[in-house]
């Protein structure tokens, strides 16, 4: 069931506190999941190392892929299988990197130890196996536990129904233990979730019917309720469905979670993609012309928060900009930084936004290195100081295609934000740019973003 006890109580992986992370070595590598699946193109996904010291001759390119044995995967999100959650334990070590496949159900188990600069596979986990012993599919979002244990999200059964859907338990040799949640105590639907052990919380959040999204986005779905709108609290680490909150209208497709991470504190926040709501935080949606709806949500797809829990940072994936927000007060956040990195409404798209007196307006998104930036900002990765926030680009292949299909057909990037964390602020870094439309099997998707030793804006502590 996930039990928190009899690990953590001297040295081990991560950090003691996140304060004590900020001051962590600066980050050299970082590794990047890349998709072919939906793009056309019959290639394996990989895992891509991309080299991020800014003196080094390689500086900004990859220098290494990991390709998985199967064709037809998306990788999606990951995970490692220790953190700070378990940084008492010196025989736990922060070595492998967890990459569920969103499609095909597999997961693979990546050792980054041996040769950080070039990792490679240590295990598969068949979904054949998984959908045998606990009836899941679909897994998306992995958390290591201080126990050893390992849990990732699924999000419906092998049909892609969400009837049936919850939380998946490998040990720590990546062995299927079950289900953490008690029988009768899934969630309605299922996408992230993050755990408080001090406050004895478990949170999830939803998006729909596997079945439902990975089609693409049909503006009726939403109508029809085939999308969600509520968060699951369980006791934590018991697995028992404790309440579960409706969020309305104004809360459709909760997606990521995080909570401060000040282990003492009781504060989260949540992402509403459609709705684009999180806490006291809302973007509005802004009038178009020639697009599928009337109005455009910012459609915040990733954000996070930064060690000292100071500034939380999110994406708009369809209006193209990423925000940083000062939460010193977290019921007042207060915006403080802007920048603009693509979006359907960019100058030179066909769709333009309206203001209130009716006139027509573009965002202005500079080219980087000569490459006109392509598709929205989607996942974001912050240094341990957070000074720096690494950007990509690509959100599911399905969606991708229908909403940004240049992105499929030219290949995702990675850009660098560069952070002012005295008074807000962000600029896009002119140095730093990640082409994966130029890799040698053709242009590629780019995700989920970790680096190794130090990713600590998803740890979690005890």
């Amino acid at each position: 069931m996930g039990e928190e006890k009899g690990c953590c109580r001297r040295a081990g992986p991560g950090y003691a506190t996140p304060l004590e992370a900020v001051s962590g070595p600066r980050e050299a590598i970082l590794y990047v999941n890349c998709i072919y699946n939906g793009t056309g193109r019959k290639k394996p996904d990989f895992l891509a190392t991309v080299d991020v010291d800014p003196k080094s001759p390689t500086y900004s390119k990859v220098i290494h892929r990991l390709f998985m044995t199967y064709i037809g995967d998306e990788l999606h999100h990951s995970g490692w299988n220790a953190c700070s959650s378990c940084h008492g334990d010196p025989s736990v070590d922060r070595r492998f990197l967890i990459l569920p496949s969103v499609a095909s159900g597999r997961i693979y188990v990546v050792d980054t130890s041996k040769n950080p600069k070039a990792p490679s596979l240590h295990k598969v986990v068949e979904p054949e196996d998984i959908v045998e012993k606990t009836g899941l599919a679909y897994p998306h979002t992995s958390h290591c536990l201080a126990s050893g244990d390992v849990m990732i999200s699924c999000l419906g059964d092998k049909h892609g129904n969400a009837k049936g859907n919850g939380f998946l338990l490998l040990d720590s040799e990546f062995n299927i233990k079950g289900r953490w949640e008690k029988p009768g105590h899934s969630p309605l639907f299922s996408y992230d979730f993050w755990y408080q052990p001090r406050h004895n919380t478990m949170i999830s959040s939803s998006l729909g019917a596997p079945a439902t999204f990975t089609r693409g986005f049909n503006p009726q779905h939403i109508a029809d309720g085939l999308y969600a709108r509520h968060l699951h609290v369980y006791s934590w680490p018991d697995g028992e469905l404790k309440q579960i909150l409706d969020l309305g209208d104004t809360g459709l497709t909760p997606l990521e979670l995080r909570f401060l991470h000040d282990p003492s504190k009781d504060t989260g926040y949540v992402g509403c993609a459609y709705t684009s709501n999180m806490v006291a935080i809302s973007v509005k949606p802004l009038k178009v012309q020639n697009w599928i709806l009337p109005e455009m949500p910012g459609f915040i797809t990733d954000f996070l928060i930064s060690l000292d829990d100071r500034y939380l940072y999110l994406i708009n994936w369809m209006q193209g900009d990423i925000r940083q927000y000062n939460i010193k007060d977290p019921k007042n956040p207060v915006l403080v930084g802007q920048v603009w990195v693509g979006g359907v409404i960019q100058k030179g798209s066909p769709v333009f936004a309206l203001t209130e007196d009716g006139k027509t307006w573009q965002a202005d998104v500079p080219e980087i290195q000569g490459h006109r930036l392509r598709g929205g900002p989607q996942m974001i990765q912050l240094s341990l100081d957070g000074k720096r926030l690494y950007v990509t680009n690509s959100l599911f292949s399905t969606w991708d295609r229908q909403f940004y299909p240049e992105l499929v057909e030219k290949g995702s990037h990675m850009l660098l934000i560069d952070v002012d964390t005295e008074k807000g602020g962000l600029k896009i870094n002119p140095d730093f740019f990640v082409d994966f439309g130029a890799e040698p099997d053709g242009p590629c998707l780019a995700h989920e973003i970790r680096y190794p030793g130090g990713d600590c804006t998803s740890d979690i502590w005890i």
